[in-house]
């Protein structure tokens, strides 16, 4: 009896050791030289970057409601009548010209449908669609759809339904959550209650919600993995694995993820690099940073430079980057949440006109426009100043983070009619600071703005990128 006991114990060992392991990823690294592992982790790293940095935000935006960046659940609104500061660390490059409005879609039980208000015609605004996958798979707003009011569904990767009545167009999501952000133009601190009305107007519903009929069963709950933006590095593979349960594969990305499966990312198990020898965390830790240093060079040189500023559009939908997963970790770097050259152009500036670095601790800086060359946009643009090791906005003592046209009615121009900024630490003066950029001690990181950019077939365009007739003027040093 005793015999039988024991052995039944020890089967029952067997047993239980074999499933902890069959739910453990990470066994089939041990068939993967250690540089296999590294080129697997450096080329995982670069796919997967703007995936995890994706989920953090979700997490953090809709699903853990103690975190201080907690927006609303999913399939609810949030209007944010305020412009972003330098308070708000969850986004990198965050864009403080429009208020923002938020809203995370689940699309798993049925389509969703966005609703806009009629906006004033001389008002921009744009509801930009980002899915899982970090493709902007569509917009609504002045550029797309006009400032008339509307209806817009969305739906997830399995509906298979007509488009419903009453619904101007159906957009496809190549996952089964998707972003929205609305972007409201703000022309000063007096108009804040024309924007709140604007975002009043902005609604969320299930398909079933507003066609007023009986809604399908509700979708499972899911218990995400947490996960926070400030984590993303640390729990990278982690948080990798769990993105990857909410993103269907596709032809672009089957080919990477069966990699990945090889050391057990994304096949549905738990993943923990602890579980690795100490040599396989190490070169998985190198590969990290061999595709962090890619994706960096990448950011730095992938684009046309013009007097200094980087000019190309890093950011689009499943066409645009088709597999080209550097492209889209650059622009996750450089900004999540870029929007489509189209939308918005974004160049980028680290560096002067002659090449030097741009350091607030070194330098004051100015940056002119000469008369009747300003940004050539229908709607508005704009020059951001970020800290230049964060990509955070810089706090300052007259809490401003940007200089945008329609601030040009208060600024001062030259006796030419040139437009100088000043971008600098300190103040320039009394007499300079309607134009005063504040920058940080430190390195700089630059973001010109075109929202809604005059298109290539005008005689002034900063399109297409890197090859527009219009080029932005250099920072230069003005010690």
């Amino acid at each position: 009896m005793k015999t039988n006991l024991l052995k039944t114990i020890g089967v029952f060992t067997m047993i239980t050791n074999s499933e902890q392991n069959d739910k453990k990823a990470g066994n089939g690294s041990s068939k993967l030289s250690l540089g296999q592992l590294k080129t697997l982790a450096e080329d995982g790293f670069i796919f997967g970057l703007p995936l995890v940095m994706n989920y953090a935000i979700m997490n953090e935006y809709a699903v853990d409601t103690t975190s201080n960046q907690f927006k609303a659940p999913f399939n609810h609104i949030k209007n944010e009548p305020r412009l972003f500061t330098y308070k708000d660390l969850a986004v990198l490059s965050p864009n403080s010209d429009t208020p923002y409005s938020l809203a995370w879609l689940d699309l798993r039980a049925e389509p969703v449908v966005i609703t806009v208000p009629k906006v004033d015609k001389g008002r921009y605004y744009s509801a930009q669609l980002v899915d899982g996958n970090v493709y902007n798979i569509g917009y609504i707003g002045s550029r797309a759809t006009g400032n008339d009011a509307g209806s817009y569904a969305v739906a997830g990767p399995d509906w298979k339904g007509e488009k419903p009545n009453d619904v101007g167009q159906v957009f496809h999501s190549t996952t089964p959550f998707l972003l929205v952000v609305f972007r409201t133009q703000l022309f000063d601190a007096q108009d804040m209650p024309n924007v709140i009305k604007v975002q009043n107007g902005y609604k969320i519903q299930t398909l079933s919600a507003f066609q007023g009929t009986s809604a399908p069963q509700s979708a499972p709950k899911i218990d995400f993995l947490p996960a926070k933006s400030s984590g993303v590095k640390a729990n990278f593979w982690t948080y990798l694995n769990a993105a990857l349960k909410y993103i269907p594969e596709s032809n672009q990305d089957k080919d990477i993820r069966n990699r990945l499966s090889k050391i057990g990312i994304g096949t549905g198990k738990e993943f923990d690099i602890k579980d690795l020898s100490a040599e396989q965390q190490q070169a998985m830790l190198d590969g990290m940073k061999a595709g962090d240093d890619k994706i960096n060079q990448y950011v730095a040189s992938g684009a046309t430079d013009v007097n200094g500023w980087q000019v190309g559009s890093l950011w689009g939908d499943v066409d645009f980057y088709n597999g080209d997963w550097l492209k889209r970790a650059g622009g996750a770097k450089a900004g999540i949440y870029g929007n489509n050259a189209s939308e918005a152009m974004y160049l980028l500036g680290r560096k002067d006109a002659d090449g030097g670095v741009l350091d607030g601790s070194k330098h004051n800086y100015t940056l002119t426009f000469p008369a009747g060359s300003l940004p050539p946009v229908n709607a508005f643009w704009s020059v951001t100043m970020y800290y230049g090791d964060s990509q955070f906005l810089v706090e300052n003592p007259i809490d401003r983070y940007l200089i945008n046209s329609p601030m040009l009615s208060d600024m001062k121009k030259n006796n030419d009619g040139s437009l100088t900024l000043y971008l600098q630490k300190d103040s320039p003066g009394k007499d300079k600071e309607s134009n005063w950029l504040p920058a940080p001690a430190g390195p700089i990181y630059l973001a010109l703005r075109l929202y809604y950019p005059s298109p290539a077939t005008e005689a002034s365009s900063v399109l297409p990128p890197g090859k527009g007739s219009w080029g932005p003027p250099g920072v230069k040093v003005a010690d």
